[in-house]
């Protein structure tokens, strides 16, 4: 691999970190703190608490798959 390929690698993850960091910002300010979303699934009884964040899993999921299919798209632009 030369320097200008690896350069080019570590700027993808530089942008996608920096994404991946305005993504958590966003999800706090739009939960206000709570650090979960509306349709996750929160079950408290007698002192136990489950956590079904289907919500949250979701969107990181899609955000994932949005970053990392612009990173492929860079990757195999650049053949």
């Amino acid at each position: 691999m030369d320097l200008a390929a690896l350069g080019r690698l570590v700027l993808i993850v530089a942008v996608a970190l920096f994404v991946i960091g305005l993504l958590f910002i966003g999800i706090s300010k739009l939960t206000g703190g709570r650090g979960w979303l509306p349709g996750d699934i929160v079950y408290r009884r007698d002192g136990v608490t489950i956590y079904f964040p289907i919500v949250t899993a979701i969107l990181i999921s899609i955000v994932l798959s949005l970053i990392l299919s612009f990173v492929l798209w860079l990757i195999n632009r650049g053949r």
